[in-house]
């Protein structure tokens, strides 16, 4: 009954033929671990003049969202801002998490305790604004002032670091929640802390440390 809806038998030119491609595993989130750790090696004491910034930005480039690969870290504190949830600690050399953002809702103007900072939008959309540093003499308030803004969608990719400047990261979503992978390494903050801003006096309070949820047994 098939019959009569197949076509007859064609011949393609081998010329014109696409060669065979083998099948290529997806690089899914454990992919991205185990690149993030072959490059930061096994050895400890990494300080963040030894990391090649632009090599972890490509691999977080490479990898595309699947929430398979991160609904198990997920967890969504409804009282707070955002949640910190706890992917993987490399070897004391680096922190990679998973952050939910509720909508409407995002960081204070903070800066990254001499370590680089890696985020990719892995749903919804997050919106980074930079502030240059503030260079207050002591008693002294100015407010900080804008370097850039911008808004993130999903897979997309930024950098920040101590030396770029100060950054805040809201969610612009008045309904839909926001979920972002972020590395940061060296683990500064979480180790020692990191400071928050004062937009319109420039001011800095030092905050101990930054916690996370535990990564699921």
């Amino acid at each position: 009954m098939f019959s009569s809806v197949l076509p007859s038998p064609v011949t393609i030119d081998k010329d014109l033929a696409p060669s065979y491609q083998p099948f290529k595993e997806r690089y899914n989130l454990d992919g991205v671990i185990q690149d993030i750790k072959q490059h930061l090696g096994q050895s400890g004491g990494i300080s963040s003049e030894d990391v090649d910034p632009e090599y972890l930005i490509s691999l977080l480039k490479k990898y595309t969202s699947d929430p398979s690969d991160w609904i198990s870290y997920f967890h969504n504190d409804t009282s707070k801002n955002y949640t910190r949830n706890a992917i993987e600690n490399i070897n004391h050399k680096a922190n990679i998490l998973l952050l939910v953002w509720n909508p409407g809702k995002g960081s204070p103007i903070h800066d990254h305790a001499d370590a680089h900072c890696i985020m990719k939008v892995l749903a919804g959309q997050l919106h980074e604004t930079v502030y240059h540093t503030p260079e207050n003499k002591p008693g002294e308030s100015k407010p900080l002032t804008v370097k850039s803004s911008t808004t993130l969608g999903m897979n997309e990719v930024t950098y920040i670091a101590d030396d770029i400047g100060l950054h805040r990261v809201h969610n612009p979503s008045n309904n839909q929640l926001a979920v972002s992978l972020h590395l940061y390494t060296p683990p500064n903050a979480a180790d020692y802390g990191y400071n928050i801003f004062d937009e319109a006096t420039g001011s800095a309070s030092h905050v101990s440390q930054a916690h996370s949820v535990p990564k699921p047994q």
